[in-house]
């Protein structure tokens, strides 16, 4: 009987669905695991699920009867691949499952922020437009999406779902190249994508190569003053340059899902930025619909049995 341990069971919501497995199992919830619970709690799991609980080389080589990685996202940025690899241990992870949920997200950011819903949401609940006496005011400046040049770092399932959004409303997409890197077909040079778009989606894992890929030279080249939206992994963006940025006026706003480290501490750059006007901040949930979260569950049992029977599915190793 394989035993089965589920890390972080509180990252998906109560009312998704996990499907057991068909095969003999012992399966244990814990809804939130600290770092130093992790081997304790995985001990004699063959099959350990995990969100975002870390997995380095120490905390693999001391769980001997570890034969299983499933990591309950796309992100994989917590396991040492290399370290499983050596010890034999299969990762595998969740894959297209947010592929409406993100886009949308993105675009209720893009909104938001360029119809400015929240600023004018709180002047009339603060009695605003009754001050003013007027069928309308004008206290924040709007803006219209078509026409608008929209530049997508990754062009995963993502990416090309914002990219179709965008050529609703009107918008130009265009896909960057890696940074320092030739462009490739279908793509346009990293710096010619941060320098004439009007709005930035980050849609990339977070590795060694893109780790702080927009900083601070980054943003001196944003021409067009545009806005940031980052749905994708926190450590994408210098988030000290993002302040300065959006402080010497190189961005019109910023619209941020994820952060590094999550939750971000109220001492952070992020909670300072999330108090104004032309940031929203939400928290890591641009992949949440339930739809989305039950794909997830669907795709993870999917990958428990292909494990099972000696497959291969979404393996990472």
């Amino acid at each position: 009987m394989k035993k089965i341990v589920f890390l972080d069971a509180a990252t998906l919501a109560p009312d998704v669905v996990l499907p057991k497995p068909l095969f003999a199992h012992q399966w244990s919830n814990f809804s939130a695991t600290a770092p130093h619970e992790t081997v304790a709690r995985a001990q004699g799991a063959e099959i350990v699920v995990t969100n975002k609980v870390r997995f380095d080389a120490a905390t693999i080589a001391a769980l001997p009867q570890l034969k299983l990685i499933a990591v309950a996202a796309t992100g994989f940025d917590h396991i040492d691949l290399a370290a499983a690899r050596a010890a034999g241990v299969a990762v595998a992870n969740i894959r297209a499952y947010s592929v409406d949920s993100v886009p949308e997200h993105v675009f209720a950011l893009i909104l938001a922020l360029k119809r400015q819903i929240l600023p004018y949401v709180a002047d009339v609940r603060g009695g605003g437009w009754q001050a003013a006496g007027l069928f309308a005011f004008h206290t924040h400046r709007i803006g219209d999406l078509r026409g608008r040049r929209i530049g997508l770092f990754g062009s995963g399932a993502s990416g090309q779902r914002v990219a179709e959004i965008a050529r609703g409303f009107g918008m130009e997409p265009v896909f960057s190249a890696r940074k320092g890197a030739a462009p490739r077909l279908g793509a346009l040079d990293f710096e010619e994508v941060l320098a004439t778009s009007d709005i930035l989606s980050l849609h990339c894992p977070l590795n060694a190569e893109t780790e702080n890929m927009i900083g601070a030279p980054e943003f001196t080249r944003m021409a067009k003053r545009p806005l940031l939206i980052n749905t994708a992994r926190g450590g994408l963006v210098d988030e000290e340059a993002l302040e300065r940025a959006l402080d010497d006026g190189l961005l019109s706003g910023a619209g941020i899902d994820v952060t590094r480290p999550e939750p971000p501490p109220a001492d952070s750059a992020i909670m300072r930025l999330a108090q104004r006007q032309n940031v929203l901040v939400t928290p890591h949930i641009a992949w949440a619909s339930l739809e989305s979260q039950q794909t997830l569950a669907d795709q993870l049992g999917d990958v428990l049995a292909s494990f099972h029977k000696g497959e291969r599915l979404n393996r990472l190793d």
